[in-house]
């Protein structure tokens, strides 16, 4: 008989096995987050096993049981989904895009025609997840050269600004794909220009992803000592934005590799605080934008590092979750892939091979790949591999297409 409690009351189920509490440990660590004081542990325990069979908690609670976690409340109980409608440019300005390069080519530009340009970069930026690399890759670049036309023309003070920023955000996109499809050294360049574009500009958020792209690179490379730095350098500049949490996320992803476990908790910690405050993002799909159910992400990276099976799978599953529609598509590919190599290493270190593997060659299946990550997650279970199975045949099957793909991508190999 199927399990029809809503998916928060499942999670909170396995997330409490995942620690081996039992209900009353459960209420005992409610209790450490709370301000003041609860009710008995009778009518607690109570309470929390109406919660696990899928009553709502209050508002008041929310907030705690998701601190209990290690994870924000937007994450454990999400809003319910909202489009502004963005995605389809025509609607949301009332231009097609003839029109709006039409405009481009006057002499000024008018409010309207800024407006269907931030739109548009608003739809590039969300379609990262979906778009083939290679059509991102060449819309991302026509539209930035369009953009970085603007300034020739005859512009305000403040539409000048704005003409920057738009084209910082799509220097960061582009720089993104062409990081994702292989291409270090014009992502790199890429990147450059998208923080000179923040620095003129004086756009703290543009420049704070900036710095977060410099921490990416250098986790995928191997340089875990450049995270921390790129993503402290870009924490103090963008403070207020939601990429501090991102950047929390990515130098906790580096203690991690750094096996220094306190520093890890630390930096979730404080990424977990800076999200709990943020308010609910509108646009869910912009790759700039770090959604609630982003966090379960980093931590999973985080926990599988430190070698917390139980907490890395259980949340691999949220995130294989949060990251399916109910029919079956996957609204975030490449986390899911990342989230398939995180069961394939708690499995393959649980003594199951035949799941290690399945899980791995999923992982490298996807159409949408950010190559790098997903190298540098795989080589992770390519290392438990070596490490258990060396003699068996599907082991090997497995480590040759991983050493094929890197083969190909010799760059991101850590040294």
């Amino acid at each position: 008989m199927g399990d029809d409690r809503p998916a928060w009351a499942r999670r909170i189920a396995n997330e409490r096995a995942a620690r081996d509490w039992s209900q009353r440990d459960a209420v005992r660590a409610l209790r450490a987050h709370a301000v003041e004081e609860l009710p008995s542990d009778d009518s607690m325990i109570r309470q929390w096993k109406r919660w696990e069979s899928g009553q709502l908690p209050s508002e008041f609670y929310r907030p705690l049981i998701a601190a209990v976690f290690g994870t924000v409340t937007n994450a454990l109980f999400p809003a319910p989904a909202r489009r502004d409608g963005n995605a389809e440019i025509l609607s949301a300005s009332g231009m097609e895009t003839l029109e709006i390069v039409s405009r481009l080519n006057r002499s000024d530009v008018d409010s309207a025609t800024l407006d269907a340009l931030r739109i548009t970069t608003d739809r590039l930026c969300s379609e990262y997840p979906y778009m083939p690399s290679e059509q991102l890759l060449i819309e991302g670049r026509q539209w930035l050269r369009r953009v970085v036309e603007l300034h020739s023309k005859s512009l305000t003070l403040s539409q000048h600004r704005e003409v920057l920023a738009l084209s910082g955000w799509l220097a960061l996109l582009v720089g993104c794909v062409e990081y994702d499809t292989g291409d270090r050294h014009a992502a790199e360049s890429t990147r450059r220009a998208a923080l000179s574009l923040a620095t003129e500009a004086d756009h703290a958020e543009v420049g704070g992803w900036a710095y977060e792209m410099r921490a990416w690179f250098a986790l995928t490379t191997g340089d875990y000592r450049g995270v921390v730095a790129a993503a402290q350098a870009g924490a103090e500049l963008a403070a207020s934005h939601g990429v501090a949490v991102q950047l929390a996320g990515q130098e906790a992803k580096a203690w991690a590799r750094l096996g220094d476990r306190r520093r890890m908790e630390v930096a979730l910690d404080r990424g977990r605080q800076l999200l709990e405050g943020m308010p609910y993002p509108e646009n869910l799909d912009n790759h700039f934008v770090v959604d609630p159910a982003k966090f379960d992400f980093y931590a999973m990276d985080c926990y599988r590092l430190a070698g917390e099976d139980k907490l890395a799978s259980t949340l691999a599953g949220e995130v294989l979750r949060a990251g399916t529609d109910f029919d079956g598509m996957e609204r975030t590919p490449m986390r899911n892939a990342e989230a398939r190599v995180t069961l394939g290493v708690t499995a393959a270190r649980q003594g199951d091979l035949e799941q290690a593997v399945i899980m791995g060659e999923r992982a490298l299946e996807g159409d949408r790949q950010s190559v790098p990550s997903l190298i540098m997650t795989s080589r992770e279970l390519a290392a438990e591999m070596r490490k258990r199975y060396a003699g068996e045949s599907v082991a090997q099957d497995y480590l040759t297409h991983l050493r094929e793909l890197g083969q190909a991508k010799p760059g991101f190999l850590p040294q």
